[in-house]
């Protein structure tokens, strides 16, 4: 049986990388790794061991995200963790909307490319009651 551990990359194709690269390093915190390997393309992020790529969007290709990546997430290890990355979401003026998915919490927001995002924990409360008010 194939044994696989994890995704190792989403690939992004967006209208203006730069950007895209300079949007997830300042909101979110990725590093940007391995700069000017070959042309620069793809510009590689990584954020612990979740890498993605981001390539120039094709010129054949439309704007929009729509129907090519319906979105990707990252985990909050603990409700601390997920609590603090609300907070900061919001100091960078970045809306989001809050779903409680009973055995997990999720906050849900697109990337300057309209990409959808979500941050999630599975450490919700035992007593489910959560601070957050929209």
């Amino acid at each position: 049986m194939m044994r696989l551990e994890q995704i190792d990359h989403v690939a992004l194709r967006c209208a203006s990388p730069e950007a895209t690269k300079a949007w997830y390093v300042s909101t979110l915190g990725f590093e940007h790794v391995v700069p000017g390997q070959g042309s620069g393309v793809p510009i590689f992020l990584r954020l612990g061991s979740t890498y993605i790529t981001v390539f120039p969007q094709k010129d054949h290709e439309q704007a929009s995200a729509e129907g090519r990546v319906w979105h990707f997430a990252f985990r909050a290890a603990t409700y601390a963790d997920f609590r603090l990355a609300r907070t900061e979401l919001q100091a960078k003026n970045v809306s989001f909307q809050f779903r409680d998915h009973e055995f997990a919490h999720s906050i849900y927001f697109s990337d300057r490319d309209g990409i959808l995002l979500e941050i999630t924990t599975y450490d919700v409360p035992k007593d489910k009651q959560d601070d957050y008010v929209d």
